[in-house]
């Protein structure tokens, strides 16, 4: 039972008051527009997109608030399970250790997601904010066990009933009563009026990965596409086991045919990203995480053998899990690694890509393509990989020119060298939710919820770095990648694509270190178009 919170009919009534009076103020003569945008605060715009509460109840336990909205459902564990609830028209709280890419389609018809893992910046948190989905993330005293979770003493069954606030991170036993979203009037006025001074100089685009996302985000005013995640797309029903048919493919022809089921896949989806977005720039990112992550687990095949035996299937995936399995993942065989090793992946992503524009410009249509190298650290890797993308255009119907092609700055190296990454870069988009990672040495999934509260309490961090950009490290190496880049380069386009692209305070030293624009979850762009005003009305720099 999938909802849109940007279209449901209650609300209610402070945050929708608190911007109904700012506007009022202003028609008063009280308040200069300028003055009303400085007043208005993020949280009532994002309060008016999500369900809320109408009274608490006895709090079970609480987690890291990942992404806002009240919530209630019966506790599922498994993807699959979330899927057959679904069918029988159940609303579904998924409730898992930590998520990833196969559990997105159980993701995807939840109504909230609980998970005892992870951080900010964890798949379960990034995917939930991406589609206005309620989450809580490192909820440590949530015990799982066999089909059913445990709080201290209190055992939560499969099938009970929970509710969720993903706004202040609190789970209760039992039904709680919401008031839905609505935008009202004002809403959309004061955003009217902090587009007025940010077009132009700070843009805001959007993190979607497919045309609902697309959509949704165009509805709340994102003037493009900073980020999409090609990856997201393998992982529907029909496309999952084509990419494991890739993988599994013992030789060369055997992968070509599966690259090409792929790459007709692929198009479909990307027309339909074109589409939503017609007339704005998409830029989309190849192929990022481990291919380890479209495949079981290897603990799970490992038990399935010693239980009840493996197919010949199962038997081969699991030898691709262990030959695919990375102590770690995360900073090891993905983004451009990945497409040196397999190089017809990424030129089937690009075929498919440009195949998209190309029939969106037969239809009338008016596709803005940029294409994105994720993780590149030397001028080389991206130097190969802008080679393979010119390969496909040489042989495409797209006109020469219309066509940009860039780099993600996600690594320290990458920063410090980005004079060398201009070289063949034509846009840069500063990654920060793994620069952030790897500048501070921190798992992004594991130190939220353990080591980020006691660092906080007791002043270590003065913020959590995952959700404000922390200006001394991590936010130096951006301001020096932005300026190397565009020495090499000048007019070089910069933008951040990071969760921080949502975040106010990051906003303003976004600006201030002199990117274009500014990229987030679809529920996060209204905050984004104020924090962006904002941030050029406080700097004087309109």
């Amino acid at each position: 039972m999938t909802r849109d919170p940007a279209t449901s009919d209650l609300v209610a009534s402070k945050p929708r008051d608190a911007l109904t009076a700012l506007i009022s103020r202003v028609e008063s003569g009280s308040l200069t527009r300028a003055e009303a945008l400085m007043l208005a605060e993020a949280q009532d715009l994002d309060a008016v997109l999500h369900a809320q509460f109408d009274a608490g109840g006895e709090v079970l336990t609480t987690g890291i608030p990942a992404s806002p909205g009240a919530a209630v459902g019966r506790v599922y564990f498994t993807s699959d399970d979330a899927l057959d609830a679904d069918d029988r028209g159940e609303d579904v709280i998924l409730v898992r250790n930590e998520t990833t890419p196969a559990d997105v389609m159980g993701m995807q018809v939840s109504q909230g997601i609980v998970t005892t893992r992870g951080g900010l910046a964890s798949h379960a948190a990034l995917v939930a904010r991406g589609w206005g989905t309620p989450a809580i993330v490192g909820a440590e005293a949530i015990v799982i066990g066999d089909r059913s979770f445990r709080v201290g003493d209190v055992i939560v069954a499969e099938g009970d009933v929970i509710s969720m606030d993903g706004a202040t991170g609190t789970v209760v036993i039992g039904e709680l009563t919401t008031s839905s979203s609505h935008r009202p009037e004002a809403f959309d006025t004061l955003l009217a009026w902090a587009d007025d001074v940010r077009v132009g100089v700070l843009g805001v685009r959007a993190n979607a990965d497919t045309a609902e996302d697309a959509e949704v985000a165009r509805r709340l005013g994102a003037e493009g596409i900073g980020l999409c995640r090609t990856e997201h797309m393998f992982l529907a029903p029909d496309r999952l086991p084509i990419v494991r048919e890739m993988i599994l493919a013992d030789s060369a022809d055997a992968e070509g045919v599966a690259l090409e089921k792929l790459r007709v896949a692929q198009q479909s989806d990307f027309e339909a990203v074109l589409a939503a977005m017609d007339g704005l720039p998409v830029t989309v990112r190849l192929l990022d995480p481990p291919l380890h992550e479209f495949l079981p687990s290897v603990t799970e095949l490992r038990i399935e053998a010693a239980t009840t035996g493996l197919s010949d299937e199962r038997a081969r995936e699991l030898a691709a899990a262990e030959t695919w399995a990375e102590h770690n993942p995360m900073i090891g065989t993905r983004g451009v690694r990945l497409g040196v090793i397999k190089p017809g992946l990424y030129a089937m992503q690009v075929r498919a890509l440009l195949d998209a524009a190309a029939a969106r410009r037969a239809d009338g249509g008016s596709p803005i393509v940029e294409i994105m190298v994720p993780l590149t650290v030397t001028r080389e890797e991206l130097a190969l990989a802008r080679s393979w993308v010119q390969a496909e255009l040489d042989e495409s119907a797209v006109p020469a020119g219309t066509i940009t092609i860039g780099t993600m700055i996600e690594t320290p190296r990458a920063a410090l060298c980005a004079g060398q990454l201009a070289e063949e870069a034509d846009f840069f988009s500063f990654g920060t939710n793994d620069l952030t990672q790897l500048t501070f040495g921190f798992s992004r999934d594991d130190v939220e919820a353990k080591m980020m509260p006691a660092y906080l309490a007791q002043g270590l961090l003065a913020r959590n770095p995952f959700e404000t950009i922390d200006t001394e490290g991590v936010g130096r190496l951006v301001e020096q990648g932005a300026w190397l880049g565009r020495e090499t380069r000048p007019g070089l386009k910069l933008g951040v694509c990071g969760e921080q692209g949502g975040d106010p305070e990051s906003i303003d030293f976004f600006h201030r270190a002199g990117l274009d624009y500014v990229s987030c979850s679809p529920y996060r762009v209204p905050i984004a178009r104020l924090a962006a005003a904002q941030a050029i009305i406080r700097n004087g720099s309109q």
